[in-house]
C-alpha cells in the first residue's frame, strides 16, 4: 500500500503498525541511523512521515506479517476533520459492499473519496466488516471527547430489558426505532439479540456522519440476519421522519441537557400528551415521543441522567406517567456504565398498555431497581461487572408482570400512592437500598468462584513444585547501572512535576506517584504531554525504588509519567527481555540489598540491584518461570481478598439470624 503525503506518526502508531512494543520502536531509532527523522512533535512525544517510516519497516523487513489496517488509519486521522473522516469511512464500508459503486453517496475531498477507495480494496482483502468496524473503533477512539456512545454490554442489556418486558406481538417482523441511534450501537444490538424472525430498524440521527456510519454498521448487521434497515439524517424531535411509524420496542440513548431541542416551535405538538416538556426538561422530551412511536404492548428503554428522575421541573410530566402506567420500571446503574462516566445514569422503561380487554389497568406499582453495587471499585478495568449487572437487572425486570415472583434484593414494588406526592421522585435509592448482606444466589457464585481459583492455585502450585534448582552452581550477576553504561538498558528518574504542568485542558497522560502503589495502584494524576522526564511506555520496566513500596513490573498500559522514587528502564531487546530484567529486579533480597533499611521510607539504589548475566536465549526459561510465579500471586491475592469478603459476608448473614436449621 502506498502512502501520499506527509501524514504524521507518533511511535505508538508506528508501533501498532509493525505489531511491535513501543520499547522495540524506540531501540530501533536509536540502533539505525537509517531510521526516519522527526519532522514535528517534541522529544518526548516525536512524529515522524508515515510514507517514511512505511519505507524503512518494507526496507527492514519489519511488515511482513502485520495487515494494512494500522497503515491506513493514520492517513483518515491526517483528513483532520472528524466529519470528513467518518463520512469517508462510512463510504468505504458502502464501496466494500458493493465493490462496483464508483460514484460517492456523499460529497467529499478528493483525498477522502481516493481513501475510500483504497480503504474498500483493502476490506475485500482482509475482511470488509473486520476492517470497517477497525476504521470504526479508532474513529471513536480518537474522538471520544465530541461522541457519547452507548458500550456494547449496556446497548445489549437494553435490548434484552425491552425485548422480556414488551407484551408478545402478533406481527411476523419486529420493528425497532431508534430515534437518536448516533453509530448504531442500540439498533444494532436490538437485531443481535431478537431471535424471533424478521426485524425492521427505523433510525434516525441528526449528525451526518454519524448516521451515515450508523447506515453502514447496520448494513453490515442485516446481512447476517433478516433486517431491514432505514437510516434518515433529521432530527427527530423537529422534523420526524417517521411520524406515522409504530414499534415494538423503542431503544434511545439521547442526548443529554440540551436547551435549544425545539420548545417553542413544538409547544403544540400531539406527542405532548402527558404534558408540554419544560425548556430545561428535554429528557421528557424523548421520553415522550418514544411512547408517541409504540404500539399497544410495545416497550421502549431510555438511558437518562438521574437528575430527570428528581428536578421540580418535570414531577408533572413524572405524575402522568406513574397514573397511566407507561412508566413501569426504573433502573439505577453504576457510575461509568456509559458516559459521562461519573454519573450513575438510569434506565427508564416505558410500555403502552397492551389493547384488548386484558389490557393491564393504569395505577400499577412501579419497579425500582438500585443497580448502583455492580461498580468495579478500586480497579483498573473500565465499566461495571456487566455479567452479574445484567443477571441481576434482567431478573428484576422479568419479575414486573408476576406480583407473586420475590424480587431480587436491591429492587422493590413502590406503590403509587408513596410515589405521587410533592416531589413525585423516582429515584430507586430513596426507595431501596441493596442490603450489604448477599443473597443465597451470590454468596452461592462466589462460594464457585473461590472453589474454582482454589482448585487453579492448585494446579499451578503442583507445576511450580516440579521445578528443579541448583542452588551451589555458581552465577554471575552485573548491577543496573553497569548495564547502563554497556547500553543493554536505559534509566530515567521520576520527579514531580511543576504546578504549571498539572492542566485540565490539553494533551495529557496519567501521573503514577508511589502513594498510587499503596493504594490501589491506579494513577491519581495528570500531567500536560512533554512535561515529565520520565515517560513509561509498553513494554518498559517501572522499579519502585522505596523500601515500603518496592517492586518492578512491566508496564503495558497507556504512556504514563512517573513521579519522584518510581524509575523506568528501558532495554535493548538484542540483550534483555524486558520480563526477565524485572523478574530479577523485583527479588525481595535485591530490594534488601540495594536497600538502606534505615526505615519504611529508606530509598533503593536503582543501580545497585543486581541482574543475572545470561544470554538472550537462556533468559527465556526464567522469563516463563517469572510469569508463572507472577500469575501464582496474583491469584493467591484474588482469592485472599475474595476469601476475606466471603467471610464477612456469611458472618453478617449468619448474625442476622439467616441460617436454616
Amino acid at each position: 500500500m502506498s502512502t501520499t503525503g506527509s501524514v504524521p506518526v507518533s511511535l505508538a502508531e508506528i508501533a501498532r503498525i509493525a505489531g511491535v512494543g513501543r520499547a522495540a520502536v524506540s531501540n530501533w531509532r536509536r540502533r539505525h541511523d537509517s531510521f526516519p527523522t522527526r519532522i514535528g512533535g517534541t522529544d518526548v512525544s516525536p512524529q515522524f512521515s508515515l510514507a517514511e517510516v512505511e519505507r524503512w519497516l518494507r526496507d527492514n523487513g519489519k511488515l511482513d506479517a502485520i495487515g494494512g489496517r494500522e497503515l491506513l488509519w493514520p492517513r483518515f486521522e491526517a483528513l483532520g476533520s472528524r466529519d470528513e473522516s467518518g463520512l469517508a469511512i462510512a463510504e468505504a464500508a458502502r464501496r466494500m459492499r458493493s465493490p462496483h459503486t464508483h460514484t460517492p453517496q456523499v460529497e467529499l475531498t478528493t483525498e477522502a473519496e481516493a481513501l475510500a477507495v483504497e480503504a474498500a480494496k483493502l476490506g475485500q482483502d482482509e475482511g470488509t466488516r473486520e476492517t470497517f468496524e477497525f476504521l470504526l473503533q479508532r474513529w471513536l477512539e480518537t474522538h471520544v471527547r465530541q461522541l457519547s456512545t452507548t458500550p456494547p454490554p449496556l446497548a445489549a442489556m437494553m435490548a434484552r430489558i425491552a425485548l422480556a418486558v414488551r407484551a408478545e406481538g402478533t406481527g411476523e417482523e419486529l420493528t425497532v426505532l431508534d430515534p437518536a441511534c448516533g453509530t448504531g450501537h442500540l439498533a444494532a444490538a436490538a437485531v443481535q439479540e431478537y431471535t424471533g424472525g424478521n426485524v425492521a430498524v427505523l433510525a434516525c440521527e441528526r449528525d451526518p456522519a454519524l448516521a451515515a456510519l450508523a447506515s453502514a454498521r447496520l448494513a453490515f448487521v442485516a446481512d447476517e440476519s433478516d433486517a431491514r434497515t432505514e437510516i434518515a439524517t433529521a432530527d427527530a424531535l423537529r422534523a420526524d421522519p417517521f411520524a406515522a411509524a409504530r414499534a415494538d420496542i423503542a431503544l434511545c440513548n439521547p442526548p443529554f441537557n440540551e436547551r435549544d431541542w425545539g420548545y417553542e416551535e413544538l409547544a403544540t405538538d400531539q406527542r405532548w400528551t402527558h404534558g408540554l416538556p419544560p425548556r430545561t426538561e428535554p429528557e421528557l422530551a424523548w421520553v415522550q415521543h418514544l411512547l408517541a412511536h409504540l404500539r399497544p404492548g410495545g416497550t421502549a428503554v431510555i438511558l437518562l441522567p438521574p437528575a430527570v428522575a428528581s428536578r421540580k421541573a418535570g414531577r408533572r410530566i413524572r405524575g402522568s406517567l406513574l397514573r397511566t402506567g407507561v412508566l413501569r420500571a426504573v433502573v439505577s446503574l453504576p457510575p461509568g456504565s456509559a458516559q459521562p462516566h461519573s454519573v450513575s445514569l438510569q434506565l427508564w422503561v416505558l410500555r403502552c398498555p397492551p389493547a384488548g380487554p386484558d389490557s393491564v389497568t393504569p395505577g400499577q406499582d412501579a419497579l425500582l431497581v438500585d443497580a448502583t453495587r455492580f461498580a468495579r471499585a478500586g480497579t483498573r478495568e473500565t465499566g461495571p461487572r456487566w455479567e452479574a449487572l445484567q443477571a441481576f437487572v434482567l431478573s428484576a425486570v422479568q419479575a414486573l408482570d408476576h406480583p407473586e415472583t420475590e424480587l431480587p434484593d436491591g429492587s422493590v414494588r413502590v406503590p403509587l400512592i408513596d410515589l405521587l406526592d410533592d416531589e413525585v421522585d423516582v429515584t430507586p435509592g430513596r426507595y431501596t437500598s441493596a442490603s450489604t448482606e448477599p443473597s443465597g444466589l451470590e454468596l452461592a457464585a462466589s462460594w464457585k468462584e473461590v472453589g474454582s481459583i482454589l482448585t487453579d492455585l492448585a494446579r499451578r502450585a503442583r507445576r511450580l513444585a516440579e521445578l528443579e534448582f541448583d542452588t551451589g552452581r555458581p552465577q554471575t550477576t552485573v548491577g543496573v547501572g553497569d548495564l547502563v553504561k554497556a547500553g543493554a538498558l536505559s534509566l530515567r528518574a521520576g520527579q514531580q512535576p511543576p504546578d504549571d504542568a498539572v492542566t485540565s485542558g490539553g494533551d495529557t497522560v496519567p501521573l503514577l506517584s508511589v502513594t498510587d502503589l499503596l493504594t490501589d495502584g491506579t494513577p491519581s494524576g495528570r500531567v500536560a504531554t512533554g512535561s515529565a522526564p520520565a515517560v513509561v511506555e509498553k513494554g518498559d520496566v517501572v522499579v519502585a525504588g522505596v523500601v515500603r513500596a518496592f517492586r518492578a513490573w512491566v508496564h503495558e498500559g497507556p504512556p504514563t509519567a512517573l513521579g519522584p522514587q518510581l524509575y523506568a528502564l528501558r532495554v535493548d531487546p538484542a540483550k534483555l527481555d524486558a520480563h526477565f530484567l524485572a523478574g530479577c529486579l523485583r527479588a525481595p533480597s535485591n530490594g534488601r540489598q540495594a536497600g538502606t533499611h534505615a526505615s519504611s521510607s529508606s530509598r533503593v539504589d536503582i543501580r545497585r540491584l543486581q541482574v543475572l548475566q545470561l544470554p538472550l536465549d537462556e533468559q527465556a526459561a526464567y522469563v516463563e518461570v517469572f510469569r508463572s510465579l507472577g500469575e501464582f500471586e496474583a491469584r493467591l491475592g484474588h482469592v485472599a481478598g475474595l476469601g476475606g469478603e466471603l467471610v464477612n459476608d456469611v458472618s453478617d448473614t449468619l448474625a442476622a439470624g439467616a441460617l436454616d436449621v
